[in-house]
């Protein structure tokens, strides 16, 4: 921890899913494989540390496309450290929201973990009781102009849902794409999302740079997020996976980005209504 500190570093976290006995589920994130994470739509949020104390740490708060998202004080959290390709997994607790001199915004205090364990194998088998990351649906975006009408269904089904209450079947319109391929949901932060590419997909990354992409939250999220998202970096691991930083673009249609909001506003509060 003292080491990802000092470089100005990361963690990544999220509220443990139900069922984990108090909370004690570990987070195998980095090293899920995509196959067994589907239909799965546990958030994971990428937060620089602030400062380092002897029993806790202070992050930045879970911030996507200008809001802040507020974790509840005594959320069980689930987390990962990663230095380079080490990786290491953790438990902790949201102690406080505190706002330091300095500070670009909220911040929160998080339990410093007594232990994290090393992860040794490529991947970490996950169980019932353990975070579970979405796969993403994406699409070569070949004309922009046409996702105005799948956002406006999306928007409308969005509504329709928080109404009724009840999913919604009908199909919704699609713009102008290439061939579908699939993702993993690695983290959400600032404005866009970090996914991971198996290798045998990696190739139209070289070929694109705009995509439509469709994030599912979860059974009791039928409304998946769709938005067009820009690959603004990209790197390869030791096992020829792409990760590629997605940046969301609302050029078209600036009103669908409050949708988006909303629906990752939704999300986390479900999670941390969940009985633990």
């Amino acid at each position: 921890m003292q080491q990802v500190f000092e470089r100005g570093g990361t963690l990544e976290i999220s509220i443990a899913s139900a069922g984990s006995a108090a909370g004690s589920a570990i987070h195998s994130h980095p090293l899920v494989d995509p196959q067994e994470v589907v239909g799965s739509s546990d958030l994971v949020w990428r937060l620089k540390i602030v400062s380092l104390e002897e029993e806790s740490v202070l992050v930045e708060a879970p911030v996507a496309l200008g809001e802040t998202f507020r974790i509840e004080d005594g959320i069980a959290l689930v987390g990962a450290i990663t230095i380079g390709q080490n990786r290491w997994k953790f438990r902790s607790r949201k102690i406080s929201d505190e706002r330091p001199v300095g500070a670009r915004g909220v911040c929160i205090r998080l339990e410093l973990p007594d232990n994290v364990e090393r992860c040794l194998r490529r991947f970490v088998r996950i169980e019932a009781s353990e975070l579970q990351l979405p796969s993403v649906s994406m699409w070569p975006l070949l004309d922009p102009r046409t996702i105005v009408a799948a956002e406006t269904a999306n928007e409308e089904a969005f509504r329709a849902f928080l109404e009724s209450k009840l999913p919604s079947n009908v199909a919704t319109p699609m713009p102008s794409v290439g061939p579908k391929f699939t993702a993993t949901l690695m983290n959400v932060g600032g404005g866009g999302v970090g996914l991971r590419v198996e290798s045998q997909d990696s190739a139209v990354l070289g070929r694109h740079r705009i995509f439509w992409i469709e994030i599912p939250l979860g059974r009791n999220h039928p409304v998946p997020i769709v938005a067009t998202g820009k690959v603004v970096h990209t790197h390869l691991d030791s096992s020829q996976r792409t990760y590629i930083g997605v940046s969301f673009d609302f050029t078209f249609r600036l009103a669908h980005q409050q949708t988006v909001v909303e629906q990752i506003q939704r999300s986390m509060q479900q999670a941390q209504s969940q009985p633990k």
